[in-house]
């Protein structure tokens, strides 16, 4: 009898001799492996995705390299995807036995890869698809696993060692054009080292990307810089979409890929210098970040991709903390948390971008504060949308002002409206001007119209209003474009005197943070707002201000106006110049303007800003007496008196 010792090194043997012949049997038959390899990846291209993928010759070099001669991938009636002249790797073989594939050592010689879009035939179309298996599957994806299992996978594709030569990058977006040359791009000991050559239809640089990779640890550390004098230029996107952009170097750094209890953790940082950006939906001028940095924590789990709160993002001098997240357990929902931990007032006026906020520049400030910003959107249930913003301040106030004074609405000024950027003619805000009109000289009727229409809450906000935020962000959403804004009087009054009319993130940003600290630091009173707002607004075509509107419609003074007038006055505020469109060929409102002016009437009563006296005469005409009236399209009547004798004549032969 055998001991158990003996039957154990048996085994061992037995398993040996079974692997060896394995071996064997692989290493001879794997000149036919191979072909067969290539010619079934070759029928998945042609079946999956109407592609040629031909090798014009493929063999083994010692026991794991294998090299390729002439390798191209065509997809039918397109451009052909690559072409490469000479591939040279080898595998792991403990790795590739348990089905893995893990390249050790790359080198590829002498190539392009290629995407084009000519008229809408894309060469990558059919490579967009989703797989077939993953179409018919109704399983909920398991977002870790998936992620990890990708990243596992490239990253086994990533050799230790790599040397490639002349391989080029090639983007044709119908006739928007761009090439990355990578004329030697090295991997050795871990050191990344590369020499590339970018060129557009605009420019031309050369670039270099530097660091350490080590993609069997799943760690790097990486620079993009340019060789030559000046910042790198982002190409085609400049052209594919009206931007430029520019930056001095980035850098990457992913310190750690983990997955353990069902999550999965990617940690490290990225880091920009001197990133310009100018996009006409952004700001006029160009916009300057000096020094950003993300300090990154991706979480994973089965149901959910975030950016966690640990994260930190830097702008400057600036730092906060996000909190990203997309979630599918029930419901989908989408979550944003942003913390700004105490902060100078000062740091942070002096590190926003140069050229977003141009009336910030040259504002000084004391004191600190610290922000939080709570926002949640369940798809399934959008009207339970959660926006909260709370801002605490401690000893803030403004000690100098910037290019915006807001001081001097507490004063007298010039106000001049610009439109379609063209400076439109002056208009003092003032007792000197004839038309100026003091608060208690407009009729309480036509205050509290405007009021209504406009900002009823406007007296207790301030600044903004969270519901009419929540609602706008709502209907934002769902028709996917910003459709309905949430301005304020105060907001109105900001983007009229310092800002502009234009549509870009840039105004729309510097118009919140000045209402804010418009109406929390008690500069200019509510009454005085209102006022300045009545006499400055548009009323129509090349009319502004109270005053000349109360003349140009109706030939009155603004105290002297009837209800029925001031519902017309506050209705033409939204779109001024298009007043005529309320009237009929008749010269009389139009049954939609009535039924408006109905629902008005009828809310003003339910809020108790009006009694059943106030609009005794509401179902009266609203006629215009003014020169407006010259615009209305009228239809005169034809009150001819016809001859029948002489047209008996005229016809009779």
């Amino acid at each position: 009898m055998r001991s158990r010792k003996q039957k154990i090194v048996l085994g061992f043997k037995i398993v040996f001799v079974i692997i060896a012949l394995a071996a064997i049997g692989i290493f001879s038959f794997r000149e036919a492996l191979l072909q067969q390899i290539i010619a079934k990846t070759a029928h998945k291209m042609e079946v999956d995705y109407e592609s040629q993928f031909l090798v014009k010759e493929a063999g083994f070099d010692g026991l794991s390299g294998v090299h390729f001669t002439d390798v191209t991938l065509v997809p039918n009636h397109a451009d052909t995807l690559f072409s490469i002249h000479k591939i040279k790797t080898s595998v792991n073989l403990w790795k590739l036995l348990v089905g893995d594939v893990q390249l050790g050592t790359l080198e590829i010689s002498k190539g392009y890869i290629q995407l084009t879009k000519k008229g809408k035939v894309k060469n990558f179309e059919a490579f967009l698809k989703r797989d077939k298996d993953e179409e018919k599957s109704t399983d909920k994806r398991d977002y870790a696993a998936f992620a990890y299992r990708i990243i596992s996978r490239v990253l086994n594709l990533i050799p230790t060692d790599m040397n490639v030569e002349n391989l080029s990058f090639k983007l044709d977006d119908n006739g928007k054009k761009a090439r990355i040359d990578i004329q030697k791009l090295v991997l050795s000991n871990k050191e990344l080292e590369t020499s590339i050559q970018v060129k557009t239809n605009t420019f031309a640089q050369r670039w270099k990307i530097k660091g350490f990779a080590d993609p069997r640890n799943k760690r790097a550390d990486i620079r993009l810089f340019n060789i030559d004098t000046g910042a790198i230029k982002v190409p085609y996107f400049d052209e594919r979409y009206n931007l430029i952009s520019s930056f001095d170097s980035i850098r990457l750094n992913v310190d750690n890929i983990d997955k353990s209890m069902g999550e999965l953790h990617i940690d490290g940082f990225a880091s920009i210098a001197n990133l310009k950006i100018n996009h006409a939906k952004i700001a006029k001028k160009d916009v300057l970040i000096k020094n950003a940095r993300f300090d990154y924590r991706f979480l994973l789990g089965s149901d959910f991709i975030s950016v966690d709160s640990n994260s930190t993002v830097q702008f400057n001098k600036v730092k906060f903390h996000p909190y990203l997240a997309y979630e599918t357990e029930e419901d989908t929902i989408y979550k944003l948390k942003i913390n700004i931990p105490k902060t100078k007032a000062q740091d942070f006026i002096t590190s926003l971008p140069d050229g977003l906020f141009t009336h910030f520049q040259g504002m000084e400030a004391e004191g600190t504060f610290d922000y939080n910003l709570d926002f949640e959107y369940n798809k399934n249930k959008p009207n339970a949308l959660v926006f909260n913003s709370n801002l605490r301040k401690e000893n803030l106030r403004i000690t100098k002002y910037g290019e915006a004074n807001l001081n001097k609405l507490n004063g007298e000024f010039i106000y001049r409206a610009i439109i379609n950027g063209v400076l439109q003619r002056p208009v003092l805000v003032g007792a000197a001007n004839v038309n100026y009109t003091p608060l208690d000289q407009i009729s309480p009727y036509l205050q509290k119209c405007v009021l209504t229409t406009e900002d009823p809450s406007f007296f207790n906000h301030h600044g903004f209003i969270n519901e009419a935020f929540k609602q706008s962000i709502v209907k934002n959403i769902r028709t996917k474009k910003f459709s309905r804004g949430a301005s304020t009087i105060s907001m109105q009054l900001i983007k009229n005197v310092f800002l502009t009319r234009e549509k870009t993130l840039s105004r729309k940003l510097e118009e919140i943070l000045l209402v804010y600290i418009l109406e929390n630091n008690r500069i200019v009173s509510k009454e005085r707002m209102l006022e300045v707002y009545f006499n400055i607004i548009e009323w129509g075509p090349n009319v502004y201000g109270i005053g000349e509107a109360a003349q140009y419609y109706f030939q009155k003074t603004p105290a002297d106006l009837t209800f029925n007038e001031c519902l017309f006055l506050a209705r033409v505020i939204p779109s001024p110049k298009k007043f005529m469109y309320l009237f009929n060929d008749e010269g009389n409102l139009k049954d939609s303007a009535m039924n408006q002016v109905s629902f008005l009437t009828n809310l003003m009563i339910k809020r108790g800003l009006l009694t059943v006296d106030d609009t005794i005469y509401k179902t009266q005409q609203t006629v215009l007496s003014g020169p407006a009236k010259s615009l209305l399209r009228i239809k005169v009547k034809d009150t001819t008196v016809v001859d029948s004798l002489k047209m008996n004549d005229e016809f009779e032969f």
